[in-house]
């Protein structure tokens, strides 16, 4: 059982289960706020528009990130209509994309069970087969810069000849540039800074003349280029946001309200990694080796990539849990490297770790009815403890598994019950908190707004603005008060929103039939001003409302 990545039938009986289960789960659950919202939104505008060069959030210009994952929803929405998976669709392959990267670069670089272990401990590693199902541009950014690691990788072993070298680093400047246009100049800042540091901190300056830098950036800007010109022409606005607000400002201040601790992302790690988390530690002390007379360290490259981007996004007045998405597959590489080297002694502790976290996970599983004290959310967190309950037995009989094949020295077998329980307890929890997210969405509001409205209604969105709630309602909304994260634009073009409800209420009582969504906070706000209004329906969480105008 120590030859499992041998067994042809062993391998294509995990990869096709694995695909299955990976793109079937893509449909599983509601579209929830605020990015899935957000970003399927998009898309939805960008189809019914036309308009592929000016991106747009409710019908108001949208600067903050370039248009790749937009492009490639609406391409999907085009071709196979409207709905989760299809919203969901180009972050789930890229996921996706960035383990078969992995498996490749473990097989060139390291040999092909390293290959098949780091496939398995990324496919299963909790934060990115999360991820990898949610509509959000982080998963693409990670997999356009798994790309550009995976191909400098394979490019610069020992023994790549050059004809191998070359078309690997031009795959690797694609990578960067679909990068950029993934997220932003952090597509090639950070794999620049990487090579500066893996260059002083492995000695190893002759790489700068195995980059293929002239080819690689005519093949950048043919990629990179095209777009931004394009949408600067446009929109002469977009050049000073983008570029000064979206990246200069974000990075050095908290402007996006979005600050956290140094230590913020410690916590996400070591959750996200798991169940890989008892041999991370291992895997990252045993990675400045070297093969000796080696020209190429790629445990020293994987492991500048990961501690530099971790050490960024922590100094960064800007952090959010996915940000960090990008070690992953550096970290899959490492763990694998060291999975197929470690002690029996070191791979039943990686396992018994797992086994104790689903015990726990049990222990914990009657207080999720008590981490809400609002009366409708009680029944949704009771219903989510049956799915939190099966992903800890999960988790639990994995980690038994796994350890009793580690006690016979069965490394490849533990490494893969440890992957399918990880993967499956993580999949469960995500798909049992749909309930929950459908809630936050707003989604059970739709019908009976739908009801009230004809193609001419005007939908007031008072207070804040429902992301899903539009993609839903296939329907962009005039925002009052609050202006989201659309505050540039919207200074540009005061006419698009009504800035205050003093505003709103002029409009509402004295124009034809409109229906608005607010909160309950504003609705009894309202309520004591007189303002005519007919509750459609409500949640805890915001009231829909008409006023019964004729149309």
């Amino acid at each position: 059982m120590n030859d499992l990545h041998q067994s042809k039938p062993v391998v294509w009986a995990l990869f096709l289960i694995f695909t299955l289960c990976w793109f079937y789960a893509l449909d599983l659950r509601t579209l929830v706020p605020t990015d899935e919202g957000r970003y399927a939104e998009m898309a939805r505008e960008m189809v019914a528009s036309g308009d592929w060069i000016t991106t747009r959030l409710n019908g108001i210009k949208y600067f903050e990130k370039p248009p790749l994952q937009t492009w490639m929803n609406a391409l999907t929405f085009t071709l196979f209509g409207l709905g989760e998976w299809q919203a969901r669709f180009w972050t789930g392959l890229c996921g996706f994309f960035g383990i078969l990267l992995t498996y490749q670069a473990g097989r060139s670089v390291f040999g092909a069970r390293v290959g098949f272990l780091a496939a398995l401990v990324l496919g299963s590693s909790f934060l990115w087969a999360a991820l990898g199902h949610i509509n959000t541009l982080d998963m693409g950014l990670s997999g356009m810069m798994t790309l550009a690691l995976c191909s400098l990788l394979i490019a610069q072993r020992d023994d790549a000849d050059a004809r191998a070298r070359r078309n690997w680093m031009l795959a690797c400047w694609a990578g960067m540039a679909l990068a950029v246009l993934s997220k932003g100049l952090i597509g090639l800042v950070l794999p620049g800074a990487v090579l500066v540091i893996y260059s002083l901190a492995a000695n190893d300056f002759g790489i700068w003349k195995r980059l293929h830098i002239g080819k690689g950036l005519l093949l950048f800007f043919a990629i990179t280029t095209p777009w931004f010109v394009l949408v600067s022409i446009r929109n002469p606005e977009f050049p000073y946001f983008f570029f000064i607000h979206e990246h200069f400002q974000r990075f050095t201040s908290e402007v996006h309200h979005r600050a956290g601790p140094w230590y913020y992302f410690i916590p996400l790690l070591l959750l996200g990694i798991a169940p890989w988390l008892g041999i991370l530690f291992q895997s990252v002390l045993k990675s400045w080796s070297a093969a000796p007379g080696s020209t190429f360290k790629p445990k020293r490259m994987l492991l500048v990539w990961a501690g530099f981007i971790f050490f960024f996004f922590s100094i960064s007045g800007s952090k959010l849990p996915s940000y960090i998405l990008p070690i992953f597959p550096a970290l899959a590489l490492l763990i694998a490297v060291c999975w197929d080297a470690a002690g029996r002694l070191h791979l039943m502790l990686a396992a018994g770790l797992m086994a104790a976290s689903g015990a726990v996970g049990l222990f914990f599983v009657p207080r999720i009815g008590t981490m809400t004290d609002v009366p409708l959310e009680i029944p949704l967190y009771l219903a989510y403890e049956p799915w939190v309950t099966a992903a800890a037995i999960a988790m639990l009989i994995g980690g038994i598994g796994a350890f009793l094949a580690a006690q016979r020295g069965r490394r490849e077998l533990a490494a893969t019950v440890l992957a399918i329980s990880g993967f499956v307890g993580g999949q469960l929890l995500m798909i049992g908190h749909d309930p929950l997210g459908n809630y936050a969405s707003g989604r059970p509001l739709v019908a009976a707004i739908e009801a009230e409205i004809t193609p001419t209604t005007t939908l007031y969105s008072v207070g804040r603005l429902d992301h899903s709630l539009l993609f839903y309602l296939r329907r962009t909304m005039v925002m009052v008060e609050n202006p989201d994260e659309l505050d540039f634009e919207l200074k540009r073009q005061p006419q698009l929103w009504l800035p205050t409800r003093e505003a709103f209420i002029k409009q509402w009582a004295s124009g034809p039939k409109a229906v608005a969504v607010t909160t309950p906070t504003i609705y009894a706000d309202l309520q004591q001003r007189g303002v005519p209004m007919r509750i459609i329906a409500r949640d805890g969480r915001r009231i829909a409302i008409a006023n019964d105008a004729k149309p």
